[in-house]
Parts: structure tokens; C-alpha cells; sequence
């Protein structure tokens, strides 16, 4: 099952620290948000790991990136 279904809610912190191994929330310039963990940052690329299993693990360049926040509280 995935990690977040229909009706949990998430709480995200703009200005919190993330660091590897972090849950977070991204949105990419074509729109897309997903909720991954974060592998590694770079200047170039973002290398993000799935929660869910069925999903592949993204790795964005860094100019695709709007915005980045760890996601501090889920409701499950």
C-alpha cells in the first residue's frame, strides 16, 4: 500500500532543515508534486528514493526543482 492514501494529511515545514534520508515534498516546474525521501543534493540533481515500491526513483536536475520541504507531521 502506499505510504500517504486519499484523506491522510501531510504537514510540511518551509523553513525547516532537510537532510538526507528525510521524507519530503517536491514540486518540479512541469507541476508535478510527489512525496519521495531524499537520497542526495546536489548543485546539478536531485536524487530522490520512492516510498511507494511501484514508483521508480526520480533523480531531477536542479533547474526542474521549484521548491523542496520536509514534511514534518502525516496523519496515517
Amino acid at each position: 500500500l502506499p505510504v500517504f492514501r486519499p484523506g491522510d494529511r501531510i504537514i510540511v515545514s518551509p523553513g525547516a532543515r532537510i537532510a538526507r534520508g528525510d521524507r519530503v515534498v517536491v514540486k518540479t516546474s512541469d507541476g508535478e508534486i510527489m512525496a519521495k525521501e531524499l537520497i542526495k543534493q546536489t548543485k546539478k540533481e536531485v536524487s530522490l528514493k520512492s516510498i511507494n515500491d511501484d514508483h521508480a526513483d526520480p533523480v531531477i536536475p536542479a533547474g526542474d526543482l521549484l521548491w523542496m520541504q520536509r514534511i514534518v507531521w502525516a496523519s496515517q
